[in-house]
């Protein structure tokens, strides 16, 4: 795995300070920052293997630093809110946020998420690359092409792209994505995954316009298609 470092930013000192003593408890190398406008030039500098980013940030709030961060870095982004409603949920997705925890939260449940998402994104090489039609995915460098381009991914879109990839044509249910992609039971989130598509659909239509490769199937989940339709 890359550095053990996590950079927690939160503005309500307490709770930073709990979720830093039970993830240094873990293993974990952990740095706190309390505003959001100090973000992205950390990360930048510094490179932590994981951001715990706070929704409500003062100097700049949780979902901009998100966007800002998303334009350099892939690195895994799990933001911690005390907002429950689902369009905010399903916006911190689609900035490209990994994963998303409401308050009030168990610590137990932030290190368990957080050694989930740096599994998937850690996770060592050794897949063979993966080529479906003009997409090709190639484990080792995470890296992705549509039509000979780069896609530019998130992990957890990546994960998605490889998982519908590595069996083409094979109907995939919400819920299997939910638990192969998030490597957890991700109960309740099920729209998540609804996001991720519209996103990973969207990069790859910039680069193959016409049928696309991703299909619905209705009432039941989407599955990738050898020949696109």
């Amino acid at each position: 795995m890359a550095g053990r470092e996590i950079l927690i930013a939160e503005d309500e000192i307490k709770i930073a300070e709990i979720l830093q003593d039970y993830l240094v408890k873990a293993g974990y190398q952990v740095s706190c920052l309390e505003r959001g406008d100090q973000v992205v030039p950390y990360v930048k500098k510094e490179q932590p293997c994981l951001l715990l980013l706070d929704l409500m940030l003062p100097g700049l709030d949780g979902m901009e630093v998100c966007r800002e961060v998303r334009k350099f870095s892939g690195v895994p982004i799990i933001m911690i809110t005390a907002r429950v409603e689902e369009i905010d949920r399903l916006l911190g997705l689609e900035l490209g946020a990994d994963d998303y925890i409401c308050k009030p939260f168990s610590p137990r449940e932030v290190v368990a998420r957080v050694k989930a998402v740096l599994r998937r994104v850690y996770a060592p090489p050794g897949d063979k690359t993966l080529v479906v039609g003009e997409v090709s995915l190639f484990p080792e460098t995470h890296q992705a092409l549509a039509g000979g381009r780069e896609l530019k991914l998130t992990p957890c879109e990546y994960n998605l792209l490889k998982t519908l990839m590595s069996h083409p044509n094979r109907i995939f249910s919400r819920n299997e994505l939910i638990n192969i992609v998030q490597g957890y039971d991700f109960e309740g989130y099920e729209r998540t995954i609804d996001s991720h598509i519209k996103n990973l659909r969207k990069k790859l239509a910039e680069h193959l316009p016409g049928p696309g490769v991703i299909s619905t199937i209705y009432g039941v989940g989407y599955k990738f298609n050898s020949q696109p339709r």
